[in-house]
């Protein structure tokens, strides 16, 4: 599988790069009709059919991920747990549909409605990081697939992004990136890593 490099959640780089599914038959059995459908549709080589194959990859895909995330992301528990906390997933989710506003740390409390203290503490303790980093990761990601895949100017990704300066968003991207948002415009390979494309997107809350 490969996913594209600018959109990859933190989740996604934690996967290894060999996943063993052996037991994915067993966990979901509904993937048979959908393996057979994908060999009757390689074997009759009809209109379209390049097309079809795609999309139920992508579904078979989609099982493989869900499959390592219910079995406990290889001991990547933290994610997990914020995946599932319903109240730290409205805050997850909440910066995932608007990446670009001036986030404080008491908005973000409001949202899992908790103190500024023990939000702080949860998510640094869940995630592994500070609310700050993550949204700076989030918005530097999403820049990344923009000026790579889809030529934005570097301005325009900045001020959507809530940058006052391009200065101050090219720190904070070569920061974060490894490098200027100028070089990524030569990056026109995906990463070696998943089938399906994903997509920067509000990850779902989960209950346990």
């Amino acid at each position: 599988m490969e996913f594209d490099l600018g959109s990859m959640h933190p989740l996604v780089a934690l996967m290894p790069d060999v996943m063993l599914v052996n037991t994915l038959l067993k966990r979901y059995p509904e993937i048979l009709p959908i393996l057979d459908a994908m060999e009757r549709e390689a074997k009759e080589d009809r209109a379209g059919f390049a097309g079809i194959l795609a999309r139920l990859a992508d579904v078979v895909s989609a099982f493989i991920v869900r499959a390592w995330v219910e079995c406990g992301c290889g001991g990547s528990s933290g994610w997990v747990a914020a995946l599932r906390d319903p109240r730290l997933g409205r805050v997850i989710a909440a910066l995932h549909r608007d990446p670009g506003r001036n986030w404080t740390v008491a908005e973000l409390a409001c949202q899992m409605g908790s103190s500024r203290s023990v939000f702080a503490d949860r998510f640094q303790a869940v995630t592994g990081m500070t609310p700050v980093r993550y949204l700076t990761e989030l918005r530097m990601r999403l820049a990344a697939q923009w000026i790579s895949r889809e030529g934005m100017a570097i301005e325009t990704a900045a001020q959507r992004l809530g940058y006052g300066s391009q200065a101050a968003f090219s720190r904070a991207f070569k920061r974060v990136i490894g490098k200027p948002p100028g070089a990524v415009r030569t990056l026109t390979s995906p990463r070696p890593h998943a089938a399906a494309t994903v997509h920067e997107a509000a990850p779902a809350p989960q209950t346990p």
